[in-house]
């Protein structure tokens, strides 16, 4: 029997056994499969991710439909314009909830009896919830994207459409770590649930998803300018305008111009850099 590790570095394979990376990824996919069924015993939470994002889609277009021509820039309609922001909106809902599944198996204790389970690797409980909530995000996403062609809001090309998912990729990375990490640091899910109530709508309104920089305040402006969210949505907001290149300017901030390479560059940063803060305490708390 392959005996547990008591950290998140997989054990090298013995001879004549499966190789570490086919146990880890049985594990993972077995793990996965797991919050799917608990997803499908409670679809009300799919369906919630879906219709929250799409009641602002279709409301707040309707509110400015009769917005000046020329009032946003590059003569966007609102809906368009507010189609980038509602799409990352989505995303980052749904992987700022990534913890909760995480914190209920703390609570029921479940999480223990996976920590004294055979694993081989303890690394395969945080790449279930990696690769779940990514999944979730990406289905949310695109039925948002779906819905907003149907209202008329465009849909962006070959190219474009492969910026918007590796853009919504690389923020759902970061808002997961974020949110696993919280899952382990917080007492109980009442806390993870208060966060995230907390951050959710003020992190939107600080962004360029419902207005653009020039728009806000100063002070607001230089929020917005550092919200990993405007990172997120200036790209895709650029894929759905139409033609452009990953060297073209997608974000005035105020301390200067970025690319849209610029902006995928510090949310690949910012992924990263939550997953090396995380670790150390995932290594703790899975031991």
């Amino acid at each position: 029997m392959t005996s547990a590790s008591p950290s998140l570095t997989p054990l090298p394979a013995a001879s004549g056994e499966p190789s570490a990376l086919a146990e880890i990824t049985q594990e993972t996919l077995a793990l996965t499969r797991r919050l799917f069924v608990q997803l499908a015993r409670r679809p009300s939470t799919l369906l919630a991710g879906v219709l929250q994002p799409l009641i602002w889609l279709v409301l707040f277009g309707a509110l400015f439909a009769n917005a000046p021509e020329g009032l946003l820039p590059g003569g966007l309609s609102y809906g368009r314009f507010l189609g980038a922001g509602v799409i990352v909106f989505t995303a980052f809902s749904a992987a700022l909830n990534a913890g909760l599944p995480v914190m209920f198996d703390r609570e029921f204790g479940f999480l223990n009896r996976l920590l004294v389970a055979p694993l081989r690797s303890r690394s395969s409980i945080v790449f279930a919830s990696v690769l779940y909530i990514t999944s979730l995000s990406l289905v949310q996403s695109l039925a948002i994207m779906g819905t907003a062609a149907l209202l008329g809001y465009g849909w962006p090309g070959g190219a474009g459409l492969l910026l918007v998912l590796v853009t919504l990729l690389l923020l759902v990375f970061a808002v997961t770590a974020l949110s696993l990490g919280l899952a382990f640091a917080l007492p109980g899910h009442i806390e993870l649930i208060a966060v995230i109530f907390v951050a959710n709508l003020p992190l939107l309104f600080a962004s360029t998803a419902l207005a653009p920089i020039s728009f806000m305040p100063p002070w607001l402006g230089w929020l917005a300018a550092l919200n990993p969210l405007t990172f997120a949505i200036e790209p895709i907001r650029a894929a759905y305008a139409g033609s452009f290149h990953l060297t073209d300017v997608v974000l005035v901030a105020p301390y200067g111009s970025l690319s849209a390479l610029t902006c995928l560059a510090i949310l690949a940063g910012l992924a990263a850099g939550l997953f090396l803060l995380i670790r150390p305490m995932l290594d703790r708390k899975l031991t």
